[in-house]
C-alpha cells in the first residue's frame, strides 16, 4: 500500500508539473532576449550571443568545455591541501582525480571514494556541485540542437551551444536547485561549513562526523540527474536523506525536468502531440520498471530475505522496501546514480531490473536532456523499421530518415553495448582481480560497474574494489566515450535534419502522436535491450535468480 501511494503521488506531481515546466522550457531556450547576468558572462568568454553555430561548431564547443572542465576539475583536486576549508585533506591520487574528474563532467558522478573523508568543502563546492550544474546544462542544451534540427529547415544552424549553457544554468536549474536546497533544508538535510566533529559512539569509540554544504549539493545532483553523493553511503545518509518525504522529494526532483523536456519539443516542432507520444513512451516503460523492481524486491526471492521475510538487508527502516526500490528503479532509469539503498544487496531479479534501466538507454525519462535526445533518436529507430515493413521511406516530423540519419542513429544505440561488454569482457579476462565475490554474482558486479560507466549513471554494486588503477582507467574511458560519442552522434544527425526540407505528410505517413506509435516505440526499444544484454544478464543476475 504504502509503494502504491509513493508512485501515484509521484505520478501526479509530475503531471501537475509537465505543461508549465515543459511550457517555461521552451520560452528560456526561443527566447530572443538575453539577461543583463548572461550578457556579463558572453563579454567575459568572448562569445557573440546572437550568432548561431553548424553542428560541427556546437559539436566543438562541447567537447572543448568538458575537456577544459575536466583539466580543471582535476587540477582542483590535486591542489587540495593547499586550498581552503580543505579539512585537512592531502592532494587526490592522481588516478582516482582523473577518474572523478571524468565522471562529474560526463554527467556520470561515479565515486570510487568516500566523499566525507577525501574532499574538502572547497572542492566539493567549487569543483563537484559546478558540474553538476553545468554538465546537466550541456545535456539540456544537446536535446534543444536536435529539436532545433527537426523544428528547422534548409539551414545549418542550430543554435549557440554557449547561450543555451548559461540560460540552462542561470534560467532553470539555479533558481529551481536553490528552491529545492532550501526545502530539503527544512526537511532535516544539513548545510554549514563545520569541521568533522568527534562523537563518542555506542561501542565506546571516537568517530569524526563530517558537516557541510550538503543541501546545496544535494539539490542540483538530484535536479541534474547526477547524482554524486556528499557521503560515501550518498542518499543513505541522514545528513542527505533524513525522511520518507524528503525520500520522496528527491525522487520528484530527479525525474521533474526530464518529464517535463518532451513538452518543450512538442512545442517547438509546432506540434504538441509529439510530445505527448514522447512523455507517454517514458512513462509506459517508468512505470513497469517501478512495477516489477517493486514486486521483485518485496517478494523478496533469495535464500536470505526468504528466511527473513522481506529483504531489507541494505535499506533503509525509514524507507522501507518500497521507498527504496521506487528510488532504485527511478535513480537508474534516469542517469542519475544517487542510491538510498545498496544495490548490491538487492534481490537478483531486482538488480536485474535497475541494469536494465540503465540498459534501455535511461530514455524512462533518462536523465536531464540526454533522455529526450536517447528517446528521439529511438523514434527514428522505430520510424525506420516500421518504414521497412511497408516499403516506405521514413519520415519523423517531417523529416526523412535516410541513410545518414539511421547510420547515425544505430552508431548512437550501439556505442553503450560496444562499451558495456568489451569493457566487462575484459574485466573478467583479467581473472578474479577486484571482485570480492565469485560466480554469477561476482560477474553481476563487472556487468553493473561498466553498464554504470557507459550509460553516464554512477550507480554500482558493492563488492567491487573500483578504486585500483585498472578500474580507474578503464571505468573512466567508458564515461568519456559513454558521454560524448552519443553526443557527438546526435549533434550531427540534428545538422542533418537541418539541412532538409520538410516533407508533408501523406497517405503513407506513419502517425506518431498516436497510442499505437507509443507502443512500437516501447517495443523497439525492449526488443534491442534483449537481443543486445540478455546474453550477458543470463550470466549475472538471471543465473543468480534461478539459483537462489
Amino acid at each position: 500500500m504504502s509503494g502504491a501511494v509513493f508512485v501515484t503521488a509521484l505520478a501526479i506531481l509530475l503531471a501537475l508539473a509537465h505543461r508549465p515546466l515543459g511550457d517555461y522550457i521552451y520560452g528560456v531556450y526561443t527566447s530572443t532576449r538575453h539577461l543583463a547576468v548572461e550578457r556579463g558572462v558572453y563579454r567575459l568568454i568572448g562569445v557573440d550571443p546572437d550568432s548561431e553555430q553548424s553542428w560541427a561548431s556546437y559539436t566543438r564547443g562541447v567537447l572543448a568545455f568538458s575537456a577544459v572542465s575536466v583539466l580543471f576539475l582535476y587540477g582542483l583536486q590535486r591542489l587540495q591541501s593547499h586550498l581552503l576549508l580543505s579539512l585537512g585533506f592531502g592532494p587526490v591520487e592522481p588516478g582516482l582525480a582523473w577518474n572523478t574528474a571524468v565522471s562529474f563532467v560526463t554527467n556520470t558522478n561515479w565515486q570510487a571514494y568516500a566523499g566525507e573523508s577525501t574532499m574538502g568543502h572547497l572542492v566539493q563546492m567549487s569543483g563537484l556541485a559546478v558540474q553538476n550544474f553545468v554538465s546537466a546544462a550541456t545535456g539540456m542544451s544537446v536535446a534543444i540542437a536536435l529539436t532545433r534540427g527537426f523544428a528547422r529547415s534548409r539551414t545549418h544552424e542550430l543554435g549557440n551551444f554557449w547561450v543555451d549553457l548559461v540560460r540552462g544554468v542561470l534560467r532553470i536549474l539555479l533558481p529551481i536547485a536553490f528552491v529545492a536546497a532550501l526545502v530539503l533544508v527544512a526537511g532535516g538535510v544539513i548545510q554549514n561549513f563545520a569541521a568533522p566533529h568527534p562523537v563518542t559512539t555506542l561501542a565506546g569509540h571516537l568517530q569524526a562526523i563530517t558537516g557541510g554544504p550538503v543541501a546545496s549539493q544535494e539539490a542540483i545532483k538530484e535536479l541534474g540527474t547526477n547524482g554524486g553523493g556528499f557521503y560515501n553511503v550518498n542518499a543513505a545518509h541522514p545528513f542527505e536523506n533524513p525522511t520518507g518525504w524528503t525520500n520522496f522529494a528527491e525522487v520528484f526532483l530527479l525525474l521533474v525536468i526530464a518529464f517535463a523536456m518532451p513538452r518543450a519539443f512538442g512545442r517547438m516542432v509546432g506540434d504538441r502531440r509529439q510530445g505527448h507520444a514522447i512523455v507517454a513512451i517514458m512513462a509506459v516503460l517508468a512505470l513497469g520498471s517501478v512495477l516489477l523492481t517493486t514486486a521483485f524486491e518485496t517478494r523478496g526471492d533469495a535464500t536470505v530475505p526468504r528466511a527473513a521475510g522481506a529483504a531489507m538487508e541494505g535499506k533503509e527502516v525509514r524507507f522501507g522496501v518500497p521507498g527504496s526500490a521506487a528510488y532504485s528503479s527511478a535513480t537508474t532509469l534516469t542517469s542519475t546514480g544517487a542510491v538510498d539503498s545498496s544495490h548490491d544487496s538487492s534481490t537478483p531479479l531486482g538488480g536485474m531490473m535497475m541494469m536494465a534501466g540503465m540498459m534501455l538507454g535511461e530514455v524512462a525519462p533518462g536523465g536531464t536532456g540526454s533522455g529526450l535526445y536517447g528517446m528521439l533518436i529511438l523514434a527514428v529507430i522505430t520510424v525506420f523499421v516500421a518504414g521497412l515493413m511497408v516499403g516506405r521511406t521514413p519520415e519523423y516530423v517531417g523529416k526523412k530518415i535516410g541513410t545518414r540519419e539511421v547510420k547515425l542513429a544505430s552508431l548512437y544505440f550501439l556505442t553503450t553495448p560496444a562499451l558495456v561488454l568489451t569493457g566487462a569482457a575484459v574485466a573478467m579476462a583479467r581473472g578474479p582481480r577486484g571482485t570480492l565475490n565469485r560466480g554469477p554474482h561476482g560477474f553481476s558486479e563487472v556487468l553493473y560497474a561498466f553498464t554504470s560507466a557507459a550509460a553516464n549513471n554512477g550507480s554500482a554494486f558493492a563488492g567491487l574494489q573500483a578504486g585500483t588503477a585498472w578500474y580507474n582507467t578503464a571505468l573512466g574511458l567508458s564515461m568519456a566515450f559513454g558521454r560524448f560519442l552519443p553526443i557527438v552522434f546526435v549533434l550531427a544527425l540534428a545538422g542533418s535534419l537541418a539541412a532538409q526540407r520538410p516533407v508533408p505528410a501523406s497517405a503513407g505517413t506513419l502517425p506518431t502522436h498516436r497510442p499505437q506509435f507509443v507502443g512500437m516505440v516501447a517495443g523497439v526499444t525492449l526488443i534491442l535491450v534483449a537481443l543486445t544484454f540478455l546474453p550477458a544478464l543470463a550470466l549475472g543476475p538471471l543465473a543468480e535468480g534461478i539459483h537462489s
